[in-house]
């Protein structure tokens, strides 16, 4: 009988199973949602933490909560002979944003003691690769791009040995930096599992990765190992995952996730909605070429105004009153035969601290949260632009307590359907070309 593994994924946000297909995300964790994830037939199961939109306390906590609840919950299933084997994994931003090393220390504690600790953020279907240990978008080296400005999450090296020194504060010197290089990951699997054997207890290696055949060999050599004794934990972006379960082909192409477009009682296909809370310059060159469509029309949610309604007097009186307005302003387009498009004013206001940055953020993905929730009964399908925006639809606006991942769009486009049924694409903020958002609609109009 083959061996039942179940690889859980804490993601910081729901983009991160872009490389996968067929499996449960799960946005609650209580016993009976684990229970649900972990006795379905996907060797995968996410959990969808949303780290990254909460400050370090927050996510610390968060964390903590969802390794707790996982113990009892794995304990149940080994007993039932439901899995045989499993590991856990930090799935992180491919361009090397979030709560390193906060996440990880937190599940050593609780699900833990591992041997060592593989680091492997590439993401190779959105050109991130990892070569002499520096990570690369399209071949640039990832500090010099807008991502590594991230007001909250920045970063001044590629170099992983030394971006892990600059993220632990020089808790971990560069220097002590393990790397398991592109030689390495062919080599072949004797001399790679030996390699992972002689990791220094407690030690943090670097994986390189150019091809998929590489996050292969170091998936077969992990689960090698870990039959051997030898736990490790693991923080990678979406390419790993592929690496550790190799899936069969994804069950429907383009076309068949298209149809899952919902319909009217006569046929005819219900309306979309786009959602855009991502403002990175890639969402921004995505939107303004998506609202040059003649069949789009765009209701921009001033972000300054919200600001100061939230700030000032009477802010849920007023915010209603702002919501209202942009509900009538939606409806309309839907009236006109027209897709919405939804957008955040483009620009990153000043904040004058972290936490006020994450409660305007916050207020923002709630309120679009709560005008797709009031509009989605008369929907066919929902995209959401970015990981926060996207996150805050699917628990607090739509309540889904679990979707189900039903595959690619294209490279790195995740199609989940909630449990009533209604599509939605999740799309990261860093994902694409200036192009791919109205790609992604056009693929969901098609008859």
């Amino acid at each position: 009988m083959a061996e039942r593994i179940k690889v859980l994924v804490l993601d910081d946000d729901p983009t991160g199973s872009q490389t996968v297909h067929s499996c449960p995300l799960l946005l609650r964790w209580d016993a009976d949602s684990l229970r649900h994830g972990l006795a379905h037939p996907s060797p995968l199961i996410f959990l969808l933490a949303n780290t990254r939109a909460l400050d370090p306390r927050a996510a610390e906590e968060r964390v903590r909560s969802i390794c707790q609840a996982l113990k009892p919950a794995l304990a149940e299933a080994q007993a039932a002979g439901t899995i045989d084997r499993w590991l856990v994994l930090s799935r992180g931003d491919s361009t090397l944003r979030g709560h390193f090393p906060l996440e990880l220390q937190v599940i050593e504690q609780e699900l833990g003691p591992f041997a060592a600790t593989l680091l492997a953020p590439a993401f190779l279907p959105g050109g991130r690769t990892t070569k002499d240990g520096m990570h690369l978008l399209h071949g640039e080296p990832v500090h010099a791009t807008a991502f590594a400005q991230d007001r909250l999450f920045g970063f001044s090296s590629s170099y992983l040995p030394d971006w892990v020194e600059e993220k632990t504060s020089g808790q971990i010197s560069a220097a002590v930096v393990e790397r398991i290089g592109l030689v390495d990951l062919e080599a072949g699997p004797d001399g790679l599992q030996a390699q992972l054997a002689a990791l220094p207890p407690a030690a943090i290696a670097c994986v390189d990765a150019e091809q998929p055949e590489q996050l292969t060999a170091i998936g077969e050599a992990i689960w090698a190992r870990a039959r051997q004794g030898q736990r490790f934990a693991l923080q990678s972006a979406a390419s790993l995952i592929n690496g550790l379960v190799p899936l069969p082909p994804q069950p429907l192409d383009v076309s068949g996730l298209a149809r899952l477009r919902r319909r009217e009682p006569s046929g005819d296909w219900l309306p979309g909605l786009v959602l855009v809370g991502s403002h990175v310059p890639l969402a921004d060159a995505q939107l303004t070429t998506l609202l040059a469509e003649p069949a789009c029309a765009g209701i921009e949610l001033d972000v300054s105004k919200v600001a100061r309604v939230i700030s000032g007097p009477e802010p849920v009186r007023l915010l209603s009153s702002l919501e209202q307005s942009w509900r009538q302003q939606i409806e309309t387009v839907l009236s006109e035969g027209l897709t919405p498009v939804v957008f955040t004013s483009r620009g990153e206001l000043h904040c004058s601290s972290a936490a006020e940055r994450r409660e305007l953020g916050m207020a923002l993905a709630e309120l679009m949260a709560r005008l797709a929730a009031a509009l989605a009964p008369q929907l066919g399908y929902l995209i959401s632009k970015g990981g926060i925006t996207t996150h805050t639809l699917l628990e607090s606006g739509l309540q889904a307590p679990w979707v189900e991942l039903q595959g690619q769009l294209f490279a790195g486009l995740s199609l989940v359907l909630t449990p009533c049924g209604l599509p939605v694409i999740t799309f990261p903020g860093n994902l694409g070309d200036a192009l791919s958002l109205r790609q992604a609609w056009e693929l969901m109009q098609q008859p």
